[in-house]
C-alpha cells in the first residue's frame, strides 16, 4: 500500500467510498484514533461494516441493526481479520468516526484526526495479519502527516471515555507501539 498525500487515498488497497464525510475545517491532521467494529457484534467477514459506512445496511438482516439504522458514520480505514485494508474516506476529508470526543482539551476530534477501524471486539484478540496491516498503514500515515506523533495515537476510549471502550483490552498497545519503533515487524 502507498498513501498519496495529495489525494489522501492509499493505492494498493480496496476503496469503498462513503458518503459520510465532509471537509476538514482547517485541513489539520494531527491525531490517529484506533477503533473496533463488527456487525453484527462479534461476527466477522460479513460485509456489513462496508454496507453500514455506505448507508446500505439491510436493517432486517439482524435485530442489532435496528438500533443503528439511522446512524451516519464512517472511518478512513477498516482492517479486516485477514489484514485486508479498505479505505472509505480520503485522509484529506473529515470522516465521522469519533463522535463527541476530546483530546488534550480539544473537542470534536473528527476535525483533526484519522480513524482506523479494526474488525473485532473489545475482548477477542486481534489477528497477526491485523497488527501487520495496522503497522504498515500507520507508518504510511506518520510519514505523510508528521503532526501525528507516537503520543498522538490513541484509542476511541481515550477520546470518549465513559462513552466508548474500543479498541478494548484485547488490543495489544505495547505490541503495536513496539512494531512501529522497530521498523514494522510484529
Amino acid at each position: 500500500m502507498q498513501l498519496d498525500p495529495a489525494s489522501g487515498w492509499c493505492q494498493g488497497i480496496a476503496h469503498c467510498p462513503s458518503p459520510n464525510f465532509n471537509e476538514r475545517p482547517a485541513g489539520e491532521i494531527s491525531l490517529l484514533v484506533v477503533h473496533n467494529i463488527s456487525l453484527p457484534p462479534a461476527q466477522f467477514g460479513t460485509g456489513n461494516v462496508q454496507a453500514f459506512f455506505q448507508n446500505r445496511l439491510d436493517v432486517t438482516e439482524h435485530p442489532y441493526f435496528e438500533g443503528i439504522a439511522d446512524l451516519r458514520v464512517s472511518a478512513h480505514f477498516l482492517i479486516e481479520r485477514d489484514g485486508a485494508v479498505t479505505q472509505f474516506v480520503s485522509c484529506r476529508d473529515r470522516a465521522w468516526h469519533a463522535g463527541i470526543s476530546r483530546f488534550e482539551g480539544r473537542e470534536t476530534c473528527n476535525d483533526f484526526s484519522l480513524g482506523i477501524e479494526l474488525e473485532g471486539t473489545d475482548d477477542l484478540p486481534y489477528t497477526d495479519a491485523q497488527y501487520a496491516s495496522l503497522t504498515e498503514l500507520t507508518r504510511q500515515l506518520l510519514t505523510a502527516y508528521p503532526d501525528i506523533t507516537a503520543q498522538r495515537i490513541c484509542g476511541h476510549s481515550d477520546i470518549a471515555p465513559g462513552r466508548k471502550t474500543d479498541p478494548g483490552p484485547a488490543f495489544d498497545w505495547a505490541r503495536f507501539r513496539s512494531a512501529l519503533q522497530d521498523g514494522g515487524h510484529t
